[in-house]
């Protein structure tokens, strides 16, 4: 999934935000691009000092390649209320999920780099 950044419009309205859904094309060809990778030779030591090691990022590859499933992914997020707004000359893109008791108290919950989104999608549920 892409989004692309447009120079500030100069619009701070909230406005709707379609989540773009990839393509199976663009799918098939992360999952060759992912298969074919050229690792790297083992790592020298037992331990994390050289990096991730390498049994790690291969298995966590194939995982992408062959089991996550994407549309399940596309189908969570796209059944959320998705905004965008722009806060000092960038699109913010939020997710508004109102709560179904009427005197909840407001919560905001961010995610930070190289978090996502879909790290917080059980808090929404």
């Amino acid at each position: 999934m892409s989004v692309t950044t447009e120079k500030s419009s100069g619009n701070t309205a909230v406005r709707p935000f379609t989540i773009p859904v990839t393509s199976e094309a663009e799918l098939e060809a992360l999952r060759a691009r992912v298969v074919s990778t050229r690792w790297p030779d083992q790592e020298l030591v037992d331990d994390h000092s050289q990096g991730v090691q390498l049994a790690v990022v291969t298995e966590l590859a194939r995982y992408w390649a062959t089991e996550y499933d994407w549309r399940r992914c596309d189908a969570r997020l796209s059944a959320l209320p998705h905004f965008m707004t722009e806060i000092d000359g960038l699109d913010i893109h939020f997710i508004h999920v109102r709560s179904p008791h009427a005197n909840a108290l407001p919560v905001i919950v961010t995610h930070g780099w190289p978090g996502s989104v879909i790290e917080l999608l059980a808090v929404s549920q």
